[in-house]
């Protein structure tokens, strides 16, 4: 119940479309009664059951009031002079003519109605859509390394869809159905309350069988939303590494796992199909045991002469009463729909409700500029228990270019992410001009700087929009001036669209090296003082590296850098080394002191010369 409130929260914004849906929804219930109660006067026709005597009150016209009684008498009224001018045919022409309105009324209420819902409807998803999107894209960076991508993909999309398809939905039947029902008995009280009584008995029986069965149903729609998830994984992992499948003959083992999950999801819906279809052939079939009943105890009535029912009262009763059948199945329908929906909506809060690891401070410092130094102290840092980093320690001043070293997986790109705070350190902190980075704004910290990751993140537009990514109010010049310092122009302009060409998705158009000089075209726009280069020139081929690295040195100048290179050859003019091992500083120094000690940035240059 809790989930299901929760859900309805996010109409709160949308009330002011609840009175208007509220008048409709009501026209066009009582609209669609009418339709039924104008069958009494049709019957007593087609069975001559008009008592002249019982119609003298109604030959005046009654004075206006906002009662039922006024109605009955203004029908009746008009149904009199009808049936004295123009007879039995007559009197079933104004009868038909009037149902015949009433039908049209009620159901273009029924659709103002439902175009009104729709709105709310079409609202509280995208407001769920845009919430569960923020909340993943605020999410630290090792959240994306626990949880799997396609499981997090069908959450934002299938299990968003299949909220709106069940709970949503069901909004109608919050609302109309119940009313539907009350308006209804209403008028069957109206016209026999011991008839009444005894339906209102034996209904909760009907009620009692439904919900036992959607009980059975949320485990089951947990499960299948679940394999779902793994299905979107499965599918993302093979489209985006369908070259390393082919290459060693994997395409087998990838049908049989995808086989698998594709087996389990289809056993769970299944399992549930038999439960949620249960639920409307059961209805159904206690709604005539249920109609039976009436017929059987009401026609007892009737033809004992123990009710104030006439054989046509008795039949507008039966009629009416089926209509009430309808509703309630509409009811026990939604009721098992909405376990999966229930389901699904679980598992979008488990997202949204999962705080970052990485936020601001309850009173963050607002820094516009970077004026001395970024200092690393006794830095520790694991992503699990075991310690990536061991007690790190390095100034980096401002203007100066630090570039770090050593052996793959000795945490060279771990010290890099903690900077822009991807990762907090575990122990130890990191200052910016003595501010440590916990208590700068995360948005001020970022702001002020470039990054150039070993792969090349770009996103399916134009080239325009990828080195312009992120920024505001950013003119062609500009981007064209970004891309001539990254070595860029030259082959953009000779894409079919130039600047505007688009490049496919991650930028799959284009060549590595070709995607990697967007991304340093991308931080050369930013204009940051702070530069973060990690293998920034490692997809390049070695002309367009020289190039880059000539320009990149140019950028470097007046900027504060740090740089992870495998290349020794590209970080030798680097005011100081840091070599990297296990987590520890094991050398520091600039080239020529480095080269100089006999220690494993040596070991390292040799091999690369030979």
């Amino acid at each position: 119940m809790n989930t299901y409130l929760r859900i309805l929260s996010f109409a709160r914004p949308f009330r002011r479309y609840f009175p208007i849906y509220v008048v409709y929804t009501l026209l066009s219930i009582i609209f669609g009664l009418l339709n039924f109660t104008l069958l009494k006067p049709l019957f007593d026709v087609i069975f001559e059951q008009v008592d002249p005597s019982e119609l003298n009150q109604y030959l005046e016209k009654p004075t206006f009031s906002l009662t039922i009684d006024y109605f009955l008498h203004l029908f009746n009224h008009y149904f009199l002079q009808v049936a004295d001018t123009y007879g039995k045919f007559g009197t079933l022409l104004y009868v038909c003519i009037i149902i015949i309105i009433t039908v049209f009324l009620s159901n273009l209420f029924t659709y103002l109605s439902g175009v009104v819902l729709a709105k709310v409807r079409a609202e509280i998803i995208k407001k769920m859509r845009m919430n569960i999107f923020e909340q993943v894209s605020q999410m630290h960076i090792g959240y994306f390394s626990n949880e799997r991508k396609g499981d997090l993909m069908s959450k934002m999309t299938n299990d968003i869809q299949e909220v709106e398809n069940s709970i949503v939905q069901s909004l109608r039947v919050i609302f109309r159905e119940p009313a539907t029902i009350i308006l209804y008995f209403a008028v069957l009280f109206f016209m026999s309350v011991k008839l009444t009584l005894f339906t209102i008995l034996i209904i909760p029986i009907s009620g009692a069988v439904i919900g036992g069965i959607t009980k059975r149903l949320k485990k089951k729609a947990i499960a299948s939303q679940e394999s779902l998830g793994r299905i979107v994984n499965i599918l993302d992992e093979s489209i985006g590494g369908m070259r390393v499948i082919k290459a060693f003959g994997a395409e087998k083992f990838m049908r049989s796992k995808f086989d698998q999950e594709t087996d389990y999801y289809a056993e769970m819906n299944v399992s549930m199909a038999r439960k949620n279809e249960l639920a409307s052939p059961a209805s159904q079939f206690l709604g005539v045991i249920v109609v039976a009943g009436i017929l059987l105890y009401g026609g007892s009535l009737v033809l004992s002469n123990n009710s104030n029912l006439g054989a046509s009262d008795f039949i507008t009763y039966i009629i009416i009463f089926t209509q009430v059948l309808n509703p309630a199945k509409e009811i026990s329908r939604a009721a098992s729909s909405i376990q999966r929906g229930l389901a699904s909506a679980d598992r979008i809060f488990e997202v949204v409700d999962t705080p970052s690891a990485i936020q601001n401070s309850s009173n963050p410092i607002s820094v516009e500029k970077f004026e001395e130094c970024i200092h690393y102290k006794n830095v520790s840092f694991g992503y699990d228990k075991e310690k990536v980093l061991k007690d790190v320690e390095f100034t980096l001043s401002k203007g100066k270019t630090i570039a770090l070293v050593g052996p793959s997986g000795g945490g060279k790109s771990t010290i890099a992410d903690l900077l822009p705070r991807f990762y907090d350190p575990t122990e130890g902190k990191i200052t910016l001009d003595g501010n440590d980075i916990k208590e700068i704004k995360l948005g001020d910290l970022r702001k002020m700087m470039g990054i150039v990751t070993q792969e090349s993140i770009l996103f399916n537009g134009t080239v325009f929009e990828n080195i312009a990514f992120g920024l505001e109010g950013v003119s062609e010049d500009e981007v064209m001036h970004a891309a001539k310092i990254a070595n860029a122009h030259e082959f953009i302009v000779q894409l079919d669209s130039g600047y505007h060409s688009n490049i496919g998705e991650r930028g799959s158009k284009l060549s590595g090296g070709q995607r990697q000089r967007l991304s340093i075209a991308r931080a050369v726009l930013k204009n940051p003082p702070i530069l973060i280069l990690d293998e920034a020139t490692s997809a390049l081929d070695s002309q367009s590296e020289k190039l880059v690295q000539d320009a990149l040195t140019q950028l470097m100048a007046n900027r504060t850098t740090l740089v992870i290179a495998h290349r020794l050859s590209t970080i030798q003019h680097a005011d100081e080394i840091l070599v990297i091992k296990k987590g520890k500083i094991v050398q520091r120094g600039n080239h020529e002191q480095l080269m100089e000690e006999d220690g494993l940035y040596r070991n390292l240059s040799n091999i690369q010369s030979v």
